[in-house]
């Protein structure tokens, strides 16, 4: 699976992406965020809030509840405002 980063989750985690094998456990992009915050120092940075993070899989927004069986893709970012 292609993990996306963007904004300040890119610069915490230090890559804008990366392919991982989640194990079969996580089925969600809530427990995606809690398996990739225990990767590493960075990663438990980037997602030590998961409420601040928003989600897309393959390319649409879902909430953190959704499932992330057979994506492709998975982005994560925070909450994007506009002005």
């Amino acid at each position: 699976m292609r993990l996306l980063y963007f904004a300040w989750v890119r610069e915490r985690v230090g890559v804008g992406e990366e392919e991982v094998t989640p194990p079969p456990s996580v089925t969600t992009v809530a427990e995606l965020v809690a398996w990739l915050a225990a990767a590493s120092e960075r990663h438990a940075a980037a997602f030590a809030q998961p409420a601040r993070l928003r989600a897309a899989v393959d390319q649409a927004f879902v909430p953190l509840e959704a499932s992330i069986a057979g994506a492709r893709e998975v982005a994560i970012f925070p909450p994007v405002t506009g002005g």
